[in-house]
């Protein structure tokens, strides 16, 4: 509770009101008449009341509590994407009264979680975290009657759910096309599990640009895993010592794309002169960069930019929306552009008189 603020208790006991009284005033019923409404509203701006979420609950029959249901995995909750996201979600719950319920489950628990959350009412909505397609959690939470939305989707159609997404495959292929303006050909793809459906969107924008320019695709090039920084220093170290390495790297996060840039500082390559690099999702609290007015500088990676911590926001308003929409409302879906922000890390292709890459590894 903040310094100064009031209970419900207290502030009952200053109007000379039952908790229940004031707590239908607060909150809307219509038995509470105008005049008692608006004796409570005024003390409690007053008196710096800040409702509990389990009070709210009682005085309207919610659970005031929104729930997040993560799949186990090694990097996810010290992800800072996955904590951006929380962080931004957070502010809005806050904002409105609610608390945040996250459950770290092994996959195959996932469906008894959110059949647990609606059987006992403990939430009154769900963020669905890391689609694959065709999801088998959409029709489930579909059928449960739970409110809920995607960060992210998890087919075309995309009709029958509420969802807030990136435009994954244009942002892809604008950086890839980007990369070709600057004369490289030899483009790695450090992308991130494509199972995930983030990530086949990824792949199919790099393919389009390299389709829509007429260079052939080539296998070797193209990666797939966890996004962590270990994965991208193995990639780039395997491609930068080959016969033939790329000139340029289009990263699916700046987490691999720090392990690029380690594999190239121990192979005496600067990012931007000898490798081009592009990265997605460099919009993190911990990557700000400062300048000396006090705000933000030039970025170090050149980047396909969304901000992920506005995502969560963005997310949870749209989740608060649903929970008090209509059962038959339609669904809430936005599709989010990427900015392509221009760092250091990339450059012309830097070739030596004789046509070939100027640097040997």
């Amino acid at each position: 509770m903040a310094r100064g603020a009031v209970n419900l208790k207290r502030l009952s006991q200053v109007l000379g009101l039952s908790p229940t009284t004031v707590s239908r005033a607060l909150n809307g019923f219509p038995e509470v008449n105008e005049k008692t409404r608006a004796r409570v509203v005024e003390a409690a701006n007053r008196l710096n009341y800040r409702p509990s979420a389990s009070a709210a609950s009682l005085a309207t029959g919610k659970a005031r509590a929104i729930g997040h249901v993560v799949p186990l995995a090694e990097h996810m909750m010290i992800n800072p994407h996955f904590s951006d996201f929380m962080a931004g979600a957070g502010e809005v719950y806050a904002q409105f009264g609610y608390e945040m319920l996250i459950k770290v489950v092994a996959r195959e628990d996932e469906a008894d979680v959110y059949r647990d959350f609606a059987s006992r009412s403990r939430v009154d909505g769900v963020v669905v975290h890391g689609p694959v397609t065709n999801d088998p959690r959409i029709p489930l939470l579909n059928s449960l009657g739970l409110p809920f939305v995607v960060h992210g989707r998890c087919d075309d159609l995309a009709s029958d759910y509420s969802w807030l997404d990136v435009n994954n495959r244009r942002a892809f292929c604008r950086a890839a096309e980007f990369l070709f303006d600057l004369g490289h050909r030899r483009i790695a793809l450090v992308n991130g599990i494509e199972a995930m459906n983030f990530a086949g969107r990824r792949r199919r924008g790099y393919e389009d640009a390299h389709q829509a320019r007429g260079v052939p695709l080539d296998a070797g090039l193209m990666f797939g895993a966890d996004m962590v920084e270990p994965y991208g220093y193995r990639v780039a170290r395997k491609l930068l010592e080959s016969a033939d390495p790329p000139s340029a790297f289009l990263v699916a996060s700046v987490l691999p794309a720090m392990g690029v840039i380690r594999a190239m500082g121990e192979l005496g390559l600067k990012a931007g002169t000898d490798v081009s690099i592009i990265a997605f999702d460099d919009d993190l609290s911990f990557l700000q960069a400062p300048s000396e007015g006090g705000g933000r500088g030039i970025p170090f990676f050149t980047a396909m930019r969304s901000s992920i911590r506005e995502a969560g926001r963005r997310a949870a308003e749209i989740l608060l929306e649903r929970i008090d929409a209509p059962a038959d409302a339609a669904p809430r879906q936005e599709l989010w552009e990427a900015e392509l922000v221009i760092g250091t890390t990339t450059g012309p292709l830097r070739q030596s008189a004789g046509g070939r890459r100027a640097f040997r590894v």
